[in-house]
């Protein structure tokens, strides 16, 4: 027996607290009640008032039976309702499930079937969607209408509105922490694009390490004023309503970004961090002047989903704003890796710390380990910036499983790990850079063509915006890479002279054999939608 054993030495109510972001608001309350929590349009609310809304919820979900494992589902835009379910619903034990507000009816529909949920919260200006949906689903589910003063409006098709349910609460309520870490706190759907979304389960352990990871990472001061650019539903956003919370920081709201919303924002509330997909990006530097404010802070931005093109960091890091690059998937609750900054690249030349700054990075302070992997021997790569290979990730940042899918689950984390399906090369600085994902590598004549790669090339153009490269079927080469370009406001280039552009810097197989301008269809989050794409480029 170790000397360590004993009847002293036993974990006791006083020495070990399940980790969890629950505990993040009453710290806050207690010790910055008075500062500013919210800001929405007209409102602004301390954190004093913002802990209360959230008993009062919480509360009056319980009263109507919402209990531990419960799941509550939710469709609203960045309103602060939105930030207060990420409180109210797991106080209780209970799991949230917040949607994407562009799903169509059958799809929520599915949702709500599958997570099994017998309450949704609904802004009224998507109750039309909402309404088809709960009616496919034939369910008795409980519709709480939202009714927020900076939308649209819409139809009422609840029992009751969020305000009345929360004059149901109990001010005064005490809520406790999960029993156990690992209990489930939030229920995320993937986008689908391959037969049904699945639901992606975290734990109060992972949403707790994750929102510090992201203070620890982002080396965020206490006190941030951050504006929701992410959509709080999206991977919770990030973390950052518990993020945010624990370091006692003012959430800035917008129902949609816009460029002279976020510029009014800039100016007006002296926002110091956002976050979003190279799309907001693209329309913060592309900005008519008409739209832009003048401000005095550096304001942080963290952004994800594909490299952002170097014109575009280097873009938007002439309106002082400092861009860092991380990278993740629903399944590791949003970002997980990151481009950590070297203090010596200050010193390069701009094109070269945009190109830097691009890389996908290394693993998160508080994850266990990120690597590139070979597919078959589950070994690393070698770390030469050119064997390719899967990344993996490992650590308390993983997703506990997909929900009601065992061999989906067993399937992703073989060999203990968790495989993301994207590909890539592992830097001898250790540092990951993505050259696709799986799906999207381009195969021709018994060439693999990585999409990102020709995409690059014509991000390089001064009049593209954004550019998404898909397979096109081929009779000769079985598939040959066909790229869609969204130019910038007033471009005047040719498709045949994107075509050239890119034969300058791409090998003969690489280059694309069709450019088709258009604007880009995306999702709600501004990834580019390529199964859409796929089927167009069949077409042409």
């Amino acid at each position: 027996m170790s000397v360590y054993e004993g009847e002293e030495l036993v974990r006791r109510q006083a020495n070990f607290t399940p980790l969890s972001p629950v505990s993040m608001l009453k710290r806050t309350e207690r010790v910055h009640g008075h500062r500013t929590a919210q800001i929405h349009g007209d409102i602004s609310r301390s954190w004093a008032e913002v802990a209360t809304r959230c008993r009062c919820l919480a509360s009056a979900l319980q009263a109507r039976g919402v209990g531990k494992g419960d799941t509550v589902s939710l469709l609203a835009p960045n309103i602060p309702e939105a930030f207060e379910c990420a409180f109210a619903v797991p106080m209780l034990g209970a799991v949230l499930n917040a949607n994407n507000t562009r799903l169509d009816a059958s799809t929520i529909a599915y949702i709500l079937d599958h997570g099994e949920a017998n309450i949704f919260l609904v802004d009224t200006e998507l109750s039309e969607v909402a309404r088809a949906a709960v009616a496919q689903t034939g369910r008795d589910i409980l519709i709480v209408d939202i009714e927020d003063s900076e939308g649209p409006g819409g139809d009422r098709i609840g029992a009751l509105t969020y305000d009345e349910l929360l004059s149901e609460g109990n001010p005064d309520f005490v809520y406790g922490l999960p029993d156990d870490e690992w209990d489930s706190i939030a229920l995320n759907y993937t986008s689908g694009t391959t037969g049904k979304p699945k639901g992606v389960v975290y734990s109060h352990r992972g949403a707790y390490t994750n929102a510090v990871n992201n203070a620890i990472t982002w080396s965020m001061p206490h006190h941030p004023v951050y504006l929701w650019t992410l959509p709080l539903f999206h991977c919770n956003g990030w973390c950052f309503p518990w993020t945010i919370t624990m370091l006692a920081g003012t959430h800035v709201f917008l129902r949609a970004p816009r460029a002279d919303a976020i510029f009014d924002a800039f100016a007006d509330h002296g926002v110091t961090h956002l976050c979003g997909a190279p799309i907001i990006m693209s329309l913060i530097s592309g900005a008519a002047d008409k739209d832009k404010r003048q401000y005095s802070q550096t304001i942080e931005m963290m952004t994800a989903a594909a490299p952002p093109p170097a014109t575009v960091i280097a873009a938007i890091e002439a309106l002082n704003i400092n861009v860092t690059h991380v990278y993740g998937l629903t399944e590791v609750y949003g970002p997980a890796v990151v481009c950590a900054w070297q203090p010596e690249w200050n010193s390069l030349p701009s094109d070269k710390r945009a190109t830097l700054k691009a890389r996908q990075g290394v693993a998160y302070e508080l994850e266990e380990d990120v690597l590139v992997l070979d597919p078959n021997t589950s070994k690393p790569v070698p770390w030469d910036g050119e064997t390719q290979g899967e990344i993996a990730f490992r650590g308390n940042i993983v997703m506990k499983g997909y929900l009601k899918q065992v061999e989906a689950t067993n399937e992703a984390m073989r060999d203990g790990w968790f495989w993301s399906g994207d590909i890539a090369v592992q830097h001898p600085d250790g540092y990951i850079e993505i050259r696709d994902r799986a799906k999207d590598i381009i195969i021709s004549g018994g060439e693999n063509i990585s999409s990102i790669v020709v995409e690059q090339a014509l991000y390089s153009h001064p009049e593209v915006s954004l550019v998404a490269v898909v397979a096109k079927p081929d009779d000769k080469w079985g598939e040959v890479p066909c790229a869609f370009v969204e130019l910038i406001d007033g471009a005047t280039v040719t498709s045949d002279e994107l075509l050239e552009h890119a034969r300058s810097q791409l090998a003969g197989y690489q280059r694309p054999k069709h450019v088709v301008m258009l604007e880009l269809p995306k999702t709600s989050t501004g990834k580019v939608l390529k199964t859409e794409l796929r089927d167009r480029a069949k077409s042409i």
